[in-house]
């Protein structure tokens, strides 16, 4: 089993900060790539980031230069950094992992339930 479990989402101002942690627990024997997605009301949901385990990153558009995504690959962790914080950022926050399972032979793609972000201006 494998279980991914995002925080540090809340209520900050417009212009703060936030840092979103997601963890990946379970019988897991490697992480190809994790990421970070969002979707905000009435929208579809996003890519927001990405980074491979060789620490490639790949960011939206809308948030280049403003957020930044980092991991921990002995932790199992991924990060993401959100500066200069905008109302249109708020969102609930979702964490994804293409994980290659203990015994298995192929990755599969794996969610976490998400974190609420919410901007206020």
């Amino acid at each position: 089993q494998v279980q991914l479990v995002e925080s540090g989402g809340g209520l900050v101002q417009a212009g703060g900060s936030l840092r979103l942690s997601c963890v990946a627990s379970g019988t897991i024997l490697n992480i190809n790539a994790m990421g970070w997605y969002r979707q905000a009301p009435g929208k579809q949901r996003e890519l927001v980031a990405t980074i491979t385990s060789g620490g490639s990153t790949n960011y939206a558009d809308s948030v280049k230069g403003r957020f930044t995504i980092s991991g921990d690959n002995a932790k199992n962790t991924v990060y993401l950094q959100m500066d200069s914080l905008k109302p249109e950022d708020t969102a609930v926050y979702y964490c994804n992992a293409d994980i290659l399972r203990r015994y298995l032979s192929s990755y599969s793609l794996y969610w976490g339930q998400g974190t609420q972000v919410t901007v206020s201006s």
